[in-house]
């Protein structure tokens, strides 16, 4: 093996572990987005609404619901079989 095809060999390593963390922070992300989804396009709504300089009680009063449904969603203990796509 010369030194050339070590050095690509190694470099093509890197890239791959970098691909790896990259789609499970991808991956984190998407749950995230899962769990606190509704909460989050309650507020962006919120925002955008009085960005537009109009009244934004009903995604405020929204937002503050979803926050906290999802934190006791967060809290309880699920099984696999909660993420059940016929949900």
């Amino acid at each position: 093996m010369t030194r050339k095809t070590g050095y690509r060999r190694a470099l093509g390593q890197g890239m791959t572990e970098y691909i790896i963390i990259v789609a499970l922070i991808a991956m984190a992300a998407i749950g995230v987005y899962n769990l606190f989804g509704q909460s989050v396009r309650q507020q962006s709504g919120g925002i955008a609404q009085e960005l537009s300089a109009k009244k934004a009680a009903g995604e405020i009063q929204g937002a503050q619901t979803a926050a906290k449904r999802d934190s006791g969603e967060a809290t309880a203990k699920k099984g696999m079989g909660d993420y059940s796509v016929n949900k």
